[in-house]
C-alpha cells in the first residue's frame, strides 16, 4: 500500500496534455485579433481586453510548464490525454457535441445552439445528475451570451428562431 502511494507521488505531470488548450487559446486569440481589425472601436477595445487576459493566462501556464519541466516534475508527453481510459467516452462525446455545434449553429442560431451544447456537455460531464441546475445554468449562460454579444456588442452571430423573435424587442 505504501509502495503504491509512493509510486503515485513520484509520477510526473504530463505537460504536453496540459498545453493543448493554452496553445489552441493562443492561436484563437491571434485569429480573434485579426478578425476584429476593421470592427468598431468599442468591439476592438473589448476584444483587446479579453484577448489580452487570455494571452496573459497562456503565458502563466507556459511559465508553470517550463518550471515543471526544468525541475523534473513534468514530462513533455500526452499521457493524460488517453488516461484514464474510462474518460475516453466522455471526451469523444464532448468532441461530437462540439462538431455538432459547428454544423447546427447556422440553422438554429447562436442562442438555442449554445443552450443545447452547454446543457448536453454539462449533462455528459456530470453523469446526467443535477439536471435542473444544469438547464438553469445553460439558459443563463446562453441568454447572457445573447445579451452581451448580439445585443450589446452587435456581433453578427448566426441568427435562428430565437434571435429572429427577439429582434423586435431590441
Amino acid at each position: 500500500m505504501a509502495e503504491n502511494a509512493e509510486a503515485q507521488g513520484s509520477e510526473k505531470v504530463s505537460i504536453g496534455s496540459e498545453l493543448i488548450i493554452p496553445v489552441a487559446a493562443f492561436f484563437f486569440t491571434i485569429y480573434y485579433f485579426i478578425t476584429i481589425w476593421n470592427a468598431p472601436w468599442t468591439a476592438q477595445v473589448a476584444a483587446f481586453i479579453v484577448g489580452s487576459i487570455l494571452l496573459f493566462l497562456v503565458v502563466l501556464i507556459v511559465i508553470k510548464s517550463v518550471r515543471s519541466l526544468s525541475s523534473g516534475e513534468g514530462e513533455l508527453n500526452f499521457n493524460n490525454l488517453v488516461n484514464p481510459k474510462s474518460f475516453i467516452p466522455k471526451r469523444l462525446g464532448l468532441l461530437a457535441l462540439t462538431i455538432g455545434y459547428i454544423f447546427i449553429v447556422p440553422s438554429l442560431g447562436f442562442t438555442i445552439t449554445t443552450f443545447l451544447f452547454l446543457s448536453m456537455a454539462m449533462l455528459v460531464l456530470s453523469d446526467f445528475r443535477k439536471k435542473r441546475l444544469i438547464f438553469a445554468l445553460a439558459a443563463t449562460l446562453s441568454l447572457g451570451g445573447y445579451l452581451l454579444f448580439i445585443v450589446a456588442f452587435k456581433t453578427r452571430f448566426p441568427a435562428g428562431p430565437f434571435e429572429t423573435f427577439m429582434k423586435g424587442f431590441f
